[in-house]
């Protein structure tokens, strides 16, 4: 898996990257200002980077220990332009299936590979300009909605390309799809190609890749999926008065904050292994709180709606 350096669908897991080719990295970038948090946080991603959700149980704990001092941005960073690549081993969406499989298990985070066999996408574009449409209604909420296009295509095996479910994160989102449509076809697409510059302008040659500034101009680059440690370390650097917060670990306000939890992440918030966890989880299951989406390579568990229980 590391002898390819130009398809950007074949991650590395040891370096947690997937590598944009032929880009080199630009550390003499501008720094933009910061507004109202000691620190801005700049993370570009792409929906169907399997390294970026291998990072989202160490994102997840970042904002609740940290999001009070952190002016937190997505840039879409273009991961999949199309299928111009040949090299490899990965030349059309068939070989990238068990790439997958075996990233999975090493970041610990269900996914699924068979999407590539079953309903391959033929570029990660219509998922990043639909994610720029919905920040145009709401921040907060397109956030949401990239973590349910993500549940799609690595757990649900969907083609996250196609309108119809485009369609229905955006109402499980509570986006108003209408205008999401609108907007998609219209000026979402200036805005991702913002995103393509300021990542060229950034020097950015794969994901995912986090900045962090300061208000004194000092910064510090997160490039790959690493250990939670690491981003803490960034933060304390950069502001040495830092004070996490401290969250409750109890399973009903960690649901309540996040819908949707695999047990990695689940480890990593509560702060318990991960084979507790799972157990820990299939009890909630089994009494009814939670719901359970099981793939072959690991679950996911949600919290139930009112309506269902």
């Amino acid at each position: 898996m590391t002898e390819n350096k130009n398809n950007p669908l074949l991650c590395n897991p040891e370096t947690g990257v997937c590598e944009i080719p032929e880009t080199e990295m630009n550390n003499n970038y501008k720094t933009e200002s910061i507004r109202d948090k000691p620190l801005k946080l700049i993370y570009f991603t792409d929906p169907i980077c399997s390294s970026c959700w291998g990072i989202e149980p160490q994102l997840r704990k970042l904002k609740l220990e940290y999001e009070n001092i952190l002016d937190i941005e997505y840039h879409m960073g273009g991961l999949l332009p199309d299928w111009s690549y040949n090299s490899g081993g990965i030349s059309k969406p068939s070989d990238v299936a068990h790439h997958w499989d075996e990233v999975s298990v090493y970041y610990d985070m269900p996914i699924d590979g068979d999407v590539w066999l079953e309903d391959p996408l033929n570029s990660s574009y219509p998922p990043s300009i639909a994610f720029k449409a919905a920040e145009m209604q709401d921040k907060d909420k397109a956030i949401d909605f990239l973590r349910i296009l993500r549940e799609m295509v690595f757990l649900k095996k969907k083609n996250i390309t196609k309108w119809e479910h485009i369609t229905m994160a955006a109402e499980e989102t509570g986006l108003d799809v209408i205008k999401l449509k609108t907007d998609f076809e219209g000026d979402a697409k200036k805005f991702f190609e913002d995103d393509l510059k300021l990542a060229r302008d950034y020097g950015v040659r794969g994901f995912p890749t986090i900045f962090i500034h300061n208000k004194s101009g000092e910064k510090d680059m997160i490039y790959g999926t690493k250990p939670y440690s690491l981003f803490e370390a960034a933060i304390l650097m950069l502001d040495p008065s830092a004070v996490k917060k401290e969250y409750s670990k109890n399973q009903e306000v960690l649901f309540s904050k996040y819908n949707s939890l695999t047990a990695r992440e689940f480890s990593e918030l509560s702060g318990i292994s991960h084979n507790e966890s799972e157990k820990y989880l299939d009890e909630l299951t089994d009494n009814g709180i939670l719901e359970k989406l099981m793939t072959k390579n690991g679950s996911l568990w949600i919290k139930r709606s009112s309506d269902k229980i």
